[in-house]
């Protein structure tokens, strides 16, 4: 493979073979193709495009690059992603859900990425809960929880996190194919069977319209089955924030009251259907999800999932014992109704 001759191929449109592509980004996290190369190639294919083909072989040389976890021995492994937005915490009530209703819910999360907030930042919130562990630890803690969330491992997909840092320094982050592929090899490498995309739409999301939202759903959805996986991608409304909490702590707090039935119902409506979703593509009756959250299991699932990884499991009790923000006052100059909230602004 001549990476010269590789990268004329898609300056001119034309298309990769499977073995060039591996050879030449492999090669890259070898260090023996240099940035510059890659950079080009980038470009190129951020202004051509790749084809449905040479999406899935890219998600897979990227997810492959790494370690692959096998959760083949846990009852019903499934995964959640969120395509990032403002007030999103759907995560801290989907999984103790999914977890409560039978599956098994090992997911890797990320940290904050420009307007949109991390579940890992959230969760570090919660009084001595660690998101760092060993991947025995990890396991461990699926098979006996049936929930574990944890930051994402640089042994995972390592590839993906070389690439993206160059994609960051290039201009060519807002590419569907490189979008799609940069999230679903991260799925594939943390070896769930069913993944449900939530892909969010509007102001506050990276996809800013519906046409947008479609075409990176219908990509990361093509990706998952064509690599074997079971995929269902749900598009949720993110004009304004979800909930009415935007902050780590006060948005656990959120969550909470949440699970235990005194939570925003635009929050509940979106946790609910991803979950029940999850549980249709593992052949489970989607009713578990709405049973699992009014019986209270959800809520005692979350507990459990938060003292499993250190966290002081009494804050699902005692709000106080997170960190408070300060409290401010913001009164309105005169009298009105407010219409709508811009999840960007």
């Amino acid at each position: 493979m001549n990476p010269v001759l590789f990268i004329r191929e898609k300056r001119e449109g034309g298309k990769h073979r499977r073995e060039d592509l591996e050879a030449f980004l492999l090669g890259y996290l070898r260090e023996e193709v240099p940035d510059y190369q890659v950079a080009a190639w980038l470009m190129a294919a951020f202004l051509r495009g790749l084809d449905p083909e040479e999406t899935l072989w890219l998600t897979e040389t990227l997810a492959y690059s790494g370690k692959v976890l096998d959760l083949s021995g846990l009852p019903h492994p499934v995964d959640k992603h969120s395509s990032g937005g403002v007030g999103d915490k759907v995560s801290l009530v989907v999984g103790p859900i999914l977890a409560a209703s039978g599956c098994t819910v090992a997911k890797m999360s990320g940290r904050g990425l420009a307007h949109t907030g991390g579940t890992i930042d959230k969760l570090e919130s919660v009084p001595g809960w660690r998101g760092e562990m060993t991947e025995a630890e990890f396991l461990a803690r699926a098979r006996r929880v049936g929930l574990v969330i944890a930051a994402q491992s640089p042994d995972l997909a390592p590839l993906d996190g070389k690439l993206y840092a160059l994609r960051d320094v290039t201009a060519t982050v807002e590419s569907i194919p490189l979008i799609a592929s940069s999230i679903m090899s991260k799925k594939l490498a943390a070896g769930a069977r069913s993944i449900v995309l939530d892909v969010k739409v509007g102001r506050g999301a990276f996809m800013k319209t519906l046409e947008e939202a479609r075409l990176l759903a219908k990509t990361m959805v093509e990706i998952g089955r064509g690599a074997g996986r079971r995929v269902r991608a749900v598009l949720t409304s993110m004009e304004a924030p979800l909930g009415r909490a935007v902050g780590n702590a006060i948005e656990v707090r959120e969550a909470i009251e949440t699970l235990k039935g005194k939570g925003p119902q635009d929050l509940l409506e979106v946790a609910l259907r991803l979950a029940e979703e999850a549980l249709r593509l593992e052949g489970l009756d989607p009713g578990l999800a709405r049973r699992a959250w009014e019986s209270g299991e959800a809520l005692e699932k979350f507990r459990a999932f938060l003292e499993a990884q250190g966290g002081n499991p009494r804050v699902v009790d005692d709000f106080s014992l997170l960190p408070l923000g300060e409290e401010f006052p913001l009164r309105a100059e005169g009298e009105g109704v407010v219409q709508e909230v811009d999840a960007y602004r």
